[in-house]
């Protein structure tokens, strides 16, 4: 229905948004079609440069003897601001919700359930760090802590709490990508890009 020349979404001021929408459908419909493959790679490149530096802090901390404060990872060490940084940690907890999600419809079958696993174990992640941001934006802690810190926070150390985090979600993530490159006959029937590293006969 249209007022004044106005379509009824261009009188509720909602047209911004419907581009908005239409905008990232298209993007999404990309990645998962002619992007698919070079896009997921990054991503995960991503994610395994992001999980690796967990592992080098957490190497730091109980093989090397090193003080909390003097384990920063691998970048870390150029950039100590990284460490610090909660926007950083927010951003990238974000980065990898959206990352999951984004990629989500361009898995099928057994692929598809391990990565959906990933994204509702990274939505409590990202909540986690969106309760830390929030606390530095506000300039007030919760819990009665000294410094910010998230509910689980409360009974685990940082270091350990977020080096787990990241292995549950990376986890379900490479056995998802196992499943998106090795998928059966059936499921590969309804891939639609060409990530699959298995071929599958005509009478498969």
């Amino acid at each position: 229905m249209a007022l004044d020349g106005l379509t009824a979404t261009d009188s509720f001021g909602l047209s911004p948004l419907v581009e908005s929408v239409a905008v990232v459908n298209r993007l999404i419909e990309k990645l998962n079609g002619p992007w698919h493959k070079r896009a997921l790679q990054t991503f995960m490149v991503i994610v395994l440069a992001h999980w690796a530096e967990h592992l080098v802090q957490a190497y730091q901390v109980y093989a090397l003897r090193w003080p909390m404060h003097g384990a920063r990872g691998v970048l870390g060490q150029a950039f100590p601001w990284l460490v610090h940084s909660e926007v950083l940690h927010y951003s990238y907890a974000l980065i990898m919700l959206v990352g999951i999600w984004a990629f989500l419809p361009g898995f099928v079958g057994r692929a598809r359930g391990w990565w959906l696993a990933a994204l509702v174990i990274q939505l409590w992640h990202h909540i986690e760090h969106g309760l830390l941001q929030g606390q530095v934006i506000a300039g007030h802690t919760l819990f009665g802590a000294a410094v910010p810190t998230s509910i689980l926070q409360l009974w685990f150390p940082r270091l350990e709490l977020h080096l787990f985090y990241n292995t549950v979600v990376f986890v379900p993530m490479m056995i998802g990508m196992y499943y998106h490159l090795f998928p059966s006959a059936p499921e590969a029937a309804h891939m639609h890009c060409t990530c699959s590293l298995r071929l599958h006969s005509a009478t498969t």
